[in-house]
């Protein structure tokens, strides 16, 4: 019976003991083995990478901890870097290793001469847990230096060169041949449709502006494609009616209008009050043109450039009236809107490549030609790399990486 009672006590006392025990134990913490800092390559000059095999006793409570100093003895009081043990960073030679770039100027900036290039920086790393911290007795030192060159980069500038290659070579070639293919945009070839109509049923063309200023580029596409419809229209000599929403526009879509007439051989059939400020809010500037298609019951109607809510009043009015409707924009919440009320929809790039089309002109014939066959290697090259990657082989993803 004592016995059994002494043996109760004593499992009592020793155990807890010993259990903490084992705790203090399994939060000992085995350090790396190993320690490297070097020059960060392909960079400005500014940081430094760190790289460190993983410990045994990593797990979810232990961090790492990396001090900086501009001497070797110290003081090692200025903290870098601060990781969970859980955050592997890829190192492609081998994924057991931590690799993090660090840029000791920013951190050490209060320090004087802590900006020169030239200077050496001094790393220390510690294994820390809520029990215990145990350091890296290697001190690991690098010297970050500038390069010339961003060779993860290679493919990017081979990229830009071929493409400059082929702009070059369509505009030297549109130069030669202003009748160089294009692809086929059947929003601008039925331009001529359109006004045809309008001159055969002795009805005016309405042109509208979205409502973005001269500052956007939709809109400065969509004054060139006005410089072009002008010049047919004088041609014609159909009566051609221009709203604007911004006083810069109108300005400028004047002078557009004013010139194309001039280039037609019709400068006195140029009226200057058919190019007008409808109003300058939104929906009042809604209100306006509706207006002038019910009451007016032009035969076209051309929206170009960028739209906002209006998009759907306009267009479904031109429709209500019977007109030939060709949109143009690339605002692409408005699309399904003139898809939909439309005869002709340009979208998105469609829109810049409108003035290209129109005008034949060599340097925009070109540059266009060239983008379509620089999309055309780009489908190729993502049909192809979709079938290698599906067996497994991903070297073409490197190919079109940002570096």
């Amino acid at each position: 019976m004592y016995k059994l009672l002494i043996t109760f006590i004593f499992s009592i006392l020793i155990i807890p003991y010993t259990s903490s025990t084992f705790a203090v134990e399994r939060k000992m913490l085995i350090p790396p083995k190993d320690f490297q800092a070097f020059d960060t390559p392909s960079d400005n000059g500014k940081s430094i990478t760190l790289r460190w095999p993983s410990s045994p006793t990593e797990s979810s409570d232990v961090e790492y901890v990396v001090y900086v100093s501009t001497y070797k003895s110290g003081p090692y009081n200025m903290e870098a870097l601060r990781i969970s043990s859980n955050t592997m960073y890829e190192d492609r030679s081998n994924f057991k290793f931590h690799y993090v770039k660090v840029n000791p100027e920013k951190i050490l900036s209060k320090i004087p001469g802590s900006k020169d290039k030239r200077k050496k920086y001094f790393f220390k790393l510690f294994m820390t847990s809520d029990v215990t911290n145990v350091a890296v007795s290697k001190i690991a030192s690098a010297t970050p230096k500038g390069n010339w060159f961003n060779w993860p980069k290679l493919n990017n500038f081979v990229i830009m060169i071929i493409f400059s290659g082929l702009v070059l070579y369509y505009i030297s070639r549109a130069k030669r041949n202003p009748n160089l293919f294009l692809r086929k945009i059947s929003g601008l070839d039925a331009i001529d449709e359109a006004l045809g109509r309008a001159t055969e049923m002795g009805k005016p063309v309405l042109f509208v502006h979205g409502l973005n200023a001269m500052g956007s580029i939709s809109t400065i596409a969509a004054v060139n494609i006005l410089g072009r419809i002008a010049i047919r229209v004088a041609e014609y000599d159909t009566a051609l009616k221009v709203s604007n929403i911004d006083p810069i526009v109108l300005s400028v879509s004047q002078e557009v209008v004013k010139e194309s007439y001039l280039e037609a051989g019709r400068p006195d059939a140029y009226v200057e009050d058919n190019v007008f400020l409808a109003a300058s809010e939104q929906f009042p500037y809604v209100a306006a043109v509706s207006g002038i298609m019910l009451r007016e019951r032009p035969a076209a109607n051309f929206f170009m450039g960028y739209f906002y809510a209006e998009s759907l009043i306009l267009a479904e009015t031109g429709a209500s009236t019977g007109a030939i409707q060709i949109a143009a924009t690339d605002s692409y919440t408005q699309l399904p809107f003139f898809i939909t009320t439309c005869d002709y929809t340009l979208i998105g790039e469609e829109l810049y490549a409108a003035s290209a089309y129109l005008s034949r002109e060599p340097l925009l014939l070109g540059s266009l030609r060239a983008q379509d066959i620089g999309k055309g290697i780009l489908i190729t090259a993502l049909v192809i790399g979709a079938i290698l990657a599906t067996f497994g082989i991903g070297f073409i993803s490197y190919i079109f990486s940002a570096g």
